[in-house]
């Protein structure tokens, strides 16, 4: 989970203007320009879990909208998931970090403890102990290894497609330390694509990067400007 902005794109006006139509006219919220704004603003990513993976796109309301009709199509509570994360989250974390408002990864530190052969283990360090971090770590957790029978083999699976992305992001960046001085402007352009808000699983690659920053000073450029 990453900081997304929330741009007033052409798609994402196109989105409110049906929102409030469907209001009007008591219909669903799961519109066409909804789903095309929301898959441009979230990278086509789940916004909780990062992964791109996916064959189930779900469109998810951050704060539950029973109580108030309003915010069932209220363009700032709609966000993109996956239907791992969205049946997972459901109403039982409230309130979250609302990622397009705060910056997760100044409150959660996204780690990876072991490697093959080893007890692997995904950590999601509490950096503030807010009521909305401990909820959204609690939610990560689960997310990435699951509440039910069902929802742990989701989880392995999605174990399994970050443990693949971090470790080509990992050999990109043994490639960019035995770079030769002319080769690394193009490794550099390549860790700057994989650090950015459209990759998948960003927090947990800009974390590699943070723990490692005195080794990558100029890498930290693309994660903190």
């Amino acid at each position: 989970m990453i900081k997304i902005e929330r741009k007033m794109t052409e798609k994402a006006r196109k989105a409110v203007e049906s929102l409030e139509a469907a209001r009007i006219k008591k219909r669903s919220y799961n519109t066409p320009q909804v789903n095309a704004a929301l898959q441009e603003m979230f990278h086509g990513k789940c916004y909780i879990c990062e992964n791109k993976d996916i064959t189930s796109y779900q469109i998810e309301h951050l704060y539950p909208y029973s109580k108030n009709i309003d915010l069932k199509y209220d363009w700032n509570n709609l966000f993109l998931s996956c239907a791992h994360c969205n049946n997972i989250k459901l109403d039982k974390y409230e309130p979250i970090i609302d990622c397009t408002k705060e910056n997760v990864e100044k409150s959660i530190a996204f780690r990876k403890k072991g490697y093959f052969g080893t007890e692997e283990e995904l950590l999601f360090e509490l950096l503030d102990y807010r009521e909305t971090t401990k909820n959204t770590q609690k939610l990560l957790r689960e997310v990435y290894y699951g509440t039910t029978p069902q929802k742990k083999m989701e989880a392995k699976i999605l174990r399994r497609i970050l443990r693949k992305e971090l470790s080509t992001f990992k050999e990109y960046v043994r490639e960019y330390q035995e770079a030769e001085d002319e080769e690394k402007e193009d490794l550099r352009y390549l860790l700057k694509r994989q650090l950015g808000d459209a990759s998948p699983f960003a927090a947990f690659k800009r974390w590699l990067i943070r723990d490692n920053k005195e080794a990558f000073p100029e890498l930290m450029a693309y994660i903190d400007s």
